[in-house]
């Protein structure tokens, strides 16, 4: 016992005047490095920072584009295709995709038509149904790809193509017109009603858009769920091992994006008037979305990104439409600069993408 006492105060009088200091490993970070972490951790700064620029550009080539009439045009064109980009956005963030978010948003458009005025449905109760059956629509394709465990892609291909065929068949084709709608069914017209704040026309459908970015953008962010969505979109098997039900939050994905897609057909009535299975958004919708969320700063590796940036991605193209619309620019250009804008985004998320690395 005393060799043991000797031998520790040997030790402790041996360690007298050495530094108490913990080891430490320092990287020295340039700026280009510093803004490309800054950019990971905000994920909605690229496309606002675009956006910007564009309403700076836009703004100084026309004397018109700053006018409350224009930027007010801009949101109203814009709202389906950022409803339809919330669908979107979800699935996305699952590192999946979803080609049928159009034909689901006309679908359940026509289903709600059709229910007032083939069977005679109060447009309210069409309403509640339509929505019920675009949800179990988007559930179909979450079924499929996380129970059978078919690739997202080719689940929405196959599934974009019987629900537009659907649409077609159960509608033969027929529209009804706007006049019969607000005569009979006015409550489907309801995201067509505006307002007129110092003159200016804001569609309720503006508002309906905002409110549901408000409140995703707090889902995402701050509830469990939210942090599920996430993580089964960043790495499935990390985020089953910590107890995270994959398949369970996949289907509910899917059905939310189905039922954001329902919103967006009711929208689409209110906005157009009248009830058409022809509807572009059928065809178009799905290019829109992803080309929104896409610009938006969204990762299609999963995982990443924001859905206020998906917003700011929706404004990027309203801008540039309208804005090479006002200078009088061949629309081709419209296509050529937002094509531009995808491969740049698209590069931009690779090259943020190494600083998790």
């Amino acid at each position: 016992m005393a060799a043991d006492a000797r031998q520790a105060t040997g030790f402790e009088e041996g360690l007298k005047g050495a530094s108490e200091k913990v080891a430490e490993f320092q990287e020295s970070k340039s700026p280009l490095k510093r803004i490309q972490h800054w950019l990971h951790q905000t994920p909605s700064a690229v496309p606002m920072i675009v956006l910007v620029a564009a309403l700076i550009v836009f703004g100084l080539l026309s004397d018109n584009f700053f006018k409350a009439a224009t930027l007010s045009t801009i949101l109203q064109q814009i709202a389906i295709v950022g409803i339809l980009g919330c669908a979107q956005t979800v699935v996305i963030l699952t590192a999946g995709i979803d080609l049928s978010v159009g034909a689901i948003a006309v679908f359940s458009s026509v289903l709600m038509g059709q229910m007032s005025f083939r069977y005679g449905i109060p447009a309210e109760l069409s309403i509640l149904i339509g929505l019920v059956l675009g949800t179990g629509m988007g559930a179909i394709n979450g079924i499929l790809i996380a129970f059978l465990k078919l690739p997202p892609f080719i689940v929405t291909l196959g599934t974009w193509q019987v629900l537009l065929a659907s649409n077609f068949i159960y509608s033969a084709n027929e529209t009804i017109r706007s006049a019969d709608v607000k005569e009979s069914a006015p409550a489907l017209q309801l995201w067509g009603l505006s307002i007129q704040p110092g003159g200016v026309r804001v569609l309720f459908a503006v508002f309906l858009l905002i409110v549901l970015v408000a409140i995703m953008a707090y889902v995402l962010r701050q509830t469990a769920w939210g942090r599920h969505v996430y993580a089964v979109g960043d790495d499935p098997e990390a985020a089953a091992l910590a107890g995270v039900k994959t398949r369970a939050v996949l289907v509910q994905v899917y059905a939310l994006a189905g039922f954001f897609c329902a919103i967006a057909g009711w929208v689409m009535i209110g906005r157009f008037g009248s009830v058409s299975p022809t509807a572009s958004t059928g065809q178009l919708g799905n290019i829109q979305s992803i080309t929104a969320v896409v610009i938006g700063g969204i990762s299609l590796f999963g995982g990443r990104g924001s859905i206020v940036g998906m917003f700011f991605g929706a404004l990027i193209v309203g801008v540039f439409e309208m804005g090479l619309r006002l200078v009088g620019t061949d629309p081709q250009w419209t296509f050529f600069l937002i094509g531009v804008l995808i491969i740049f985004a698209v590069g931009v998320d690779q090259w943020i993408r190494k600083a998790a690395a």
